[in-house]
């Protein structure tokens, strides 16, 4: 049996084309492996708070007051969601050329030294290798190639946070040009659900 933690970050609900293909995501990995755990983290219902001056000691060094102590229970909580994981689902919508606010404070509850990553004389190593990570990703335009491609701040982003923590076996599934119109949309849904089925066989 295999545990998959399920992440989604879009703020627009059910309109949401991110959502809608992490959900098609897990119908395809639990088809395959229909006793597997699932774990869902939906970011934009629950947000992850942002670190301020009161609780990053909390994440990044000692807990000692009652707000850094709050905020190092939840790192601890996140990390034991990550580290039991085999396979991790993220919905990624670009939001000005980058990621969500909310999925980018999971990462700083996360990327903990010790923990997630350590250092040493030969540079940071990552310590949750083994593990397969599946990124999907909305976007209105067309960034993967072209002359926006210089505006793709997002996916070398993602690929950069996670390789830092040791999850390089990551694979990205975009949704592009959604909002080029209804055909562009699902035009665009079709392909990412067949990349998803891919994936999952």
């Amino acid at each position: 049996m295999s545990n998959i933690l399920v992440l989604n970050s879009s703020v627009s609900g059910e309109a949401s084309i991110s959502r809608l293909l992490v959900a098609d995501a897990v119908t395809e990995l639990t088809q395959r492996d229909p006793g597997a755990k699932l774990v869902f983290r939906d970011l934009a219902a629950n947000p992850v708070p942002h670190l301020m001056p009161d609780t990053v000691a909390g994440v990044r060094a000692q807990a000692a007051t009652p707000a850094e102590q709050v905020a190092r229970a939840l790192s601890d909580e996140l990390i034991a969601e990550l580290r039991a994981a085999d396979t991790i689902v993220i919905g990624a919508p670009m939001y000005n050329f980058s990621v969500p606010t909310t999925l980018r404070s999971w990462f700083d509850y996360v990327l903990r030294a010790g923990e997630t990553f350590s250092y040493s004389e030969a540079g940071p190593k990552g310590l949750l290798s083994g593990k397969k990570v599946i990124v999907v990703e909305s976007r209105g335009g067309l960034y993967s190639e072209g002359p926006a491609q210089a505006l793709d701040f997002q996916e070398p982003y993602l690929r950069q946070l996670l390789g830092f923590i040791g999850l390089t076996d990551v694979t990205f599934v975009r949704a592009e040009k959604i909002g080029y119109g209804p055909d562009a949309r699902d035009q665009a849904l079709a392909d990412s659900r067949a990349e998803l089925a891919k994936l999952a066989a």
